[in-house]
């Protein structure tokens, strides 16, 4: 935990992947001289799984690791009296999704980073066994994270970064630790999300907040990202997809998540006097495309922050121009209807 928790402030809360821990995952982020302003408003709280340390020992043989299901049932331990702004990647990001609909009153936020909203289902769960069985742990790990790595472009682009990660896991990690956790997560349930549909049941079972889904084009979870996005509520969600990005973009290009991340924030109400750079990017609702500059375009956004922008100057409007589902259009019945995606 780092900063001092507030009663009128989420608390930054992360969660990494299989095969890493709160350094390895989120380190290049959180060390990132633009990520600075927001850890100085904001405290954080990043949750490792059981064993996933490093230098951690083996789980003794008694130890039952928990399912994913109870993985997200510890959170709310953590932080009880806090409102959460959620960061997870990969098994992360399926545990905070998990924590969110289970008790939305405490999340306020979501950036789900590679998330899986799906069971592993029998052919993917048998292939798991037969690659752990014929394959070293690191050979089962990194293909999850960053995709086949004999994929030319894969390789041309992301030598470096894999072999740094390779040589993490091997060398750090507790891999009879990290395999029980691989195992836990491909044993995960569907979260089974469902879509509302106007006029429908209001009870559908859909994530209540604004949520943040980032993927790299090149990464092996793009169709997974995509089928969440296309399970969730479009007035809420926003999907990002990082163009020359492979499987960790937090990592690859963290200037660019943090952007994403103080828009979001700053979105949600908090962060209002953060620095804003201009984030270039092509908006696109449902079939249409358009090019959205802070300095010239103005997101809809809920109808108070309306109200504020419209009272507000030109330099003001630059800074508050990103909402929670960076949207950008002159319609906002049709933004309320169709979801959001934003390529950078």
């Amino acid at each position: 935990m780092t900063g001092t928790p507030k009663a009128n402030l989420p608390v930054l809360l992360t969660f990494h992947d299989v095969g890493l821990n709160h350094k390895s995952c989120f380190d290049p982020l959180f060390i990132h001289e633009d990520m600075q302003e927001i850890i100085r408003h904001l405290p954080v709280c990043h949750i490792e799984a059981p064993g996933q340390h490093e230098g951690a020992k083996t789980l003794h043989d008694e130890y039952s690791y928990p399912s994913m299901d109870q993985l997200s049932e510890a959170v709310p331990a953590v932080l009880k009296h806090f409102g959460v702004i959620g960061l997870g990647v990969g098994a992360g990001a399926y545990i905070l999704a998990k924590f969110a609909l289970n008790h939305p009153d405490m999340v306020d936020g979501l950036v789900l980073i590679n998330i899986n909203a799906s069971a592993e289902g029998l052919m993917g769960s048998v292939a798991s066994k037969l690659t752990g069985w014929t394959h070293t742990l690191p050979e089962t790990v990194i293909p999850h994270l960053f995709g086949k790595v004999s994929h030319q472009d894969e390789i041309d682009t992301n030598h470096d970064l894999i072999a740094t990660y390779r040589h993490h896991i091997t060398t750090t990690m507790n891999q009879a630790n990290v395999s029980q956790f691989l195992r836990s997560y491909h044993s995960r349930n569907a979260l089974e999300v469902e879509r509302p549909v106007p006029g429908g049941s209001i009870n559908v079972r859909t994530l209540k907040c604004s949520t943040l889904l980032i993927v790299g084009d090149n990464s092996p979870a793009v169709e997974a990202v995509v089928d969440c996005n296309s399970k969730l509520d479009p007035t809420k969600t926003t999907l990002l997809k990082m163009a020359d990005c492979g499987g960790l973009p937090q990592v690859d290009q963290p200037a660019k998540v943090i952007e994403a991340l103080k828009y979001f924030i700053q979105g949600m109400g908090y962060l209002s006097s953060a620095s804003m750079t201009r984030l270039r990017s092509r908006t696109a609702s449902g079939s249409s495309v358009s090019s959205f500059d802070g300095s010239r375009s103005r997101a809809h956004t809920n109808e108070l922050q309306r109200a504020r922008t419209h009272s507000r100057g030109a330099e003001e409007k630059r800074g508050r121009s990103h909402t929670d589902s960076m949207e950008c259009s002159s319609n906002s019945d049709q933004i309320a209807s169709k979801s959001n995606q934003v390529a950078c």
